[in-house]
């Protein structure tokens, strides 16, 4: 079954807008997994616009379940990674300004890099998993450079989607098969909503995580956090 890791970088917004602790996210995090969340993601930025550097060993104290840590792998990033501790690091090459995630690593071009950082997430016995387009070459490199998983970037799947849906899940396909093959676990995130989930999990062999944050959250708005993450969770 793959499992449903909520982002709860939106409710960390929400909270540094007016500043105390209002949404807890303890509190978010203990509900989440009360109501059937199989993971909490965390992406704490340079500039800690939602979730903070304070914050990400506060939820690894109350969280059950399996605890992602995604960032670009900066010093200090990967050195509160190290103390932290997570089931998982996912390493994602956005760069401090930008809003959200919208591309995969170049893991050819970044590759001695990559290989240094994925061997320190090795030695502390923490998951890998590189954020990564469906460039077969590139998934071939992020299992020669050590890492445990990949996590597919599905933006491009979601703007193809509603027109296109056989299109928009073709090269997720021969990505997923590929990884597969080689020996690499799979995880995929971005834009995957209640519209689109279902197909793509439905379409993707073994597909182990999916981590989805904004779109849960703007659901969760209309449908409440608990009917929103068991619809999800009937999806998969």
């Amino acid at each position: 079954m793959t499992k449903l890791s909520i982002n709860i970088n939106k409710p960390a917004l929400i909270r540094n807008a007016r500043g105390g602790n209002l949404p807890n996210l303890s509190q978010i995090v203990k509900d989440c997994e009360r109501f059937g969340a199989q993971g909490i993601t965390v992406h704490p930025r340079p500039d800690e616009r939602h979730v903070t550097y304070a914050d990400v060993p506060t939820i690894k104290q109350v969280a059950t379940t399996e605890y992602n840590i995604e960032g670009y792998p900066t010093n200090n990033w990967l050195a509160l990674v190290l103390k932290t501790k997570p089931t998982q690091a996912t390493l994602v090459p956005d760069p401090p300004e930008a809003l959200t995630s919208n591309a995969g690593w170049d893991t050819i071009k970044y590759q001695s890099f990559l290989k240094e950082v994925l061997q320190s997430l090795k030695e502390a016995n923490i998951r890998s998993s590189l954020f990564i387009d469906n460039d077969l070459n590139k998934i071939e490199m992020a299992k020669k450079l050590g890492a445990d998983r990949i996590e597919l970037y599905t933006g491009p799947y979601a703007e193809q989607y509603n027109a296109h849906p056989t299109a928009a899940i073709e090269p997720y396909q021969k990505a997923a098969i590929y990884a597969n093959e080689i020996g690499l676990g799979i995880n995929a995130g971005h834009d995957l909503n209640l519209e689109n989930l279902k197909y793509f999990a439905k379409n993707i062999p073994n597909l182990k995580e999916v981590s989805i944050g904004h779109a849960l959250w703007c659901d969760a708005i209309y449908l409440g956090l608990e009917n929103t993450i068991m619809m999800y969770r009937r999806l998969l």
